[in-house]
């Protein structure tokens, strides 16, 4: 006990911990600033020194099984944000500085992508039951970071909606064109697309069970002729497209493939052609996935440093003709979407079991808090192979926004 004492003594400085420990001993940390004030306890004394070795997978862990618990009305969303608050000091202790160190030394083998592996880690997280998706998500099922104007006041449903809306302009798309979508989750984006602008889209997606439902929906819209879904990996396509996106996908290539991905996104591109990228990304420098995330929910997963993204376009060729970055979007859209599930978690219970309900809930709390205290952002950059594929200044994008907002069809603010 007395390892983890010193590292919670050094840890917990904002906002106030009780740990209540397998005897049912208290013990108090932290309290020098205002945070969040969390009551703890352990049934487990394995815990004890467990948890100071590698807190960040044994507290998730722990959470899940029920071995920790929280008390005094505080919730493990109270408990990420003071470890959020916090995290800083926890990597500075000497026992977690020589614990990361050796996970950051994994961090080649933890992003070994290759095609076959690249496939089952994707089926792994998205092959979950699609009614546990419909718990929280909108009504086009997306899985993305939502586009927000004025958060106090829209739904999640307007914000998607707006999300499309942003892609769909950026995109400068005209009937007739060809479009491929890396990625193409529940379908959501082919169908507005197809639907708004007439193009033909081809959706790449290795998880079955979404392609499943992404097909039934196309059928049901009556857009068999215009909108394709194909199980592949990225590595795996073949053909010539006017305009490539993907949206959510980027962040399971991993960073030993990045010049495998914009090699082939440059072969699938036409000379004049452009791809709208939509990525979480980090503003720190390279990292690593954290152990929970990567053991539980993305293995193989991995957030790059807009440095790498960069450095990998540099070195394939690809002009990158537009920038943005959405700082707080995701944590407005994921503090909705945790809400929902905790709104529907007995219906998540008797969908799945009380350990999966706990585990994501743990994982959805602690990446809307990775986008409020930590590094994360989302960016969308536009790359093409000729450096005049767009306008060379970016009223375009907006002018082309309000004509959706307002009911016109790009094409005619594209002439």
């Amino acid at each position: 006990m007395w390892l983890l004492k010193s590292i919670l003594r050094q840890f917990v400085r904002n906002g106030r911990l009780t740990l209540i420990d397998a005897e049912g001993r208290e013990h108090l940390f932290g309290g020098k600033k205002p945070g969040p004030v969390v009551t703890m306890r352990l049934h487990d004394p394995k815990l004890h020194w467990q948890m100071a070795i590698n807190p960040e997978l044994v507290a998730p862990e722990a959470y899940m099984d029920g071995t920790l618990t929280f008390e005094n009305g505080a919730t493990v969303h109270d408990f990420l944000r003071l470890f959020s608050i916090n995290q800083d000091y926890l990597s500075a202790h000497p026992a977690q500085t020589v614990v990361n160190t050796g996970y950051r030394a994994l961090r080649r083998w933890h992003q070994n992508n290759m095609p076959g592996r690249s496939k089952q880690n994707a089926k792994h997280h998205y092959n979950v039951k699609e009614d546990v998706y419909r718990l929280f998500l909108d009504d086009r099922m997306q899985y993305s970071c939502a586009y927000w104007r004025d958060p106090d006041h829209e739904t999640l449903e307007e914000a998607q909606l707006a999300k499309l809306r942003h892609i769909g302009a950026k995109l400068r798309l005209r009937p007739g064109m060809k479009v491929l979508e890396i990625g193409s989750g529940w379908g959501g984006l082919a169908i507005f697309l197809a639907e708004t602008f007439d193009v033909e889209v081809v959706g790449v997606n290795p998880a079955t069970e979404q392609l499943a439902s992404a097909r039934r929906w196309v059928e049901e819209k009556g857009l068999s002729d215009r909108v394709k879904f194909v199980e592949k990996d990225y590595r795996e396509i073949e053909g010539e497209y006017d305009r490539i996106v993907s949206v959510g996908m980027f962040e399971h290539v991993g960073y030993r493939f990045y010049d495998a991905f914009f090699r082939k996104v440059f072969s699938l591109l036409k000379p004049d052609g452009f791809m709208v990228l939509h990525s979480i990304g980090r503003m720190s420098p390279p990292g690593i996935t954290g152990p929970f995330l990567n053991k539980y929910i993305f293995p193989g997963g991995y957030v790059p440093a807009i440095s790498e993204v960069f450095a990998a376009t540099q070195r394939n060729r690809l002009w990158v003709c537009d920038a943005e970055v959405l700082r707080l979007h995701y944590a407005y859209t994921i503090r909705e979407w945790y809400n929902r599930f905790q709104t529907n978690r007995d219906k998540a219970i008797e969908l799945m079991d009380e350990r999966f309900v706990r585990m994501w809930e743990f994982y959805l709390a602690a990446v809307e808090l990775g986008f409020v205290h930590g590094s994360n952002m989302v960016f969308q950059l536009i790359l093409s192979r000729q450096r005049d594929a767009v306008p060379i200044v970016r009223d375009w994008i907006q002018e082309t926004e309000e004509h959706l907002r307002h009911g016109s069809l790009l094409v005619d603010a594209a002439q």
